[in-house]
């Protein structure tokens, strides 16, 4: 964790501080990333799992909108700014050790999460086929709520 994030988290003092002190200490990895699990604030669906580093973090924090780390491009990815589908927060929770956040949002727009265009990012079902095979088979009560090739080109 170099300088930067220090500054913006501190160090928890102790592991009791950690677990449940009153000091947001977030552990982020070796990368510099902390796992995000977002859910709909409305009805508790899982929408997507996402990583943040710590600016994305303070953004999210600061701006109340969800703001995340692409890893394929890397770079700070405000969530819904090209697909108008931004995440409000409603809540942010972490977990016991610190490692990872949950985000309540409400999302603008069609609602759609995902960029397939669904609401949630966990659209589709494993299944074991006869014959013991494992087979993905996609939730069909998610349907696409915009076209990705006209949202994102």
């Amino acid at each position: 964790m170099n300088d930067s994030t220090t500054e913006l988290f501190p160090k928890a003092a102790s592991k009791a501080e950690l677990e449940d002190g009153d000091v947001l200490s977030p552990r982020f990895s070796s990368d510099g990333l902390i796992t995000a699990v977002t859910i709909d604030a409305a009805d508790n669906t899982v929408l997507m799992v996402a990583h943040m580093n710590a600016e994305a973090l303070r953004l999210t924090i600061e701006t109340g909108i969800a703001h995340y780390w692409s890893r394929s491009r890397s770079e700070i990815w405000k969530k819904g700014e090209t697909s108008g589908n931004m995440q409000a927060i409603k809540e942010i929770r972490i977990d016991c050790d610190q490692d990872c956040v949950l985000l309540k949002v409400e999302t603008a727009g069609n609602g759609a999460n995902c960029h397939t265009g669904r609401k949630s990012c966990f659209y589709r079902v494993l299944e074991t086929t006869y014959d013991g095979r494992p087979r993905l088979t996609i939730d069909e009560t998610d349907k696409p709520r915009f076209d990705p090739k006209t949202v994102y080109g």
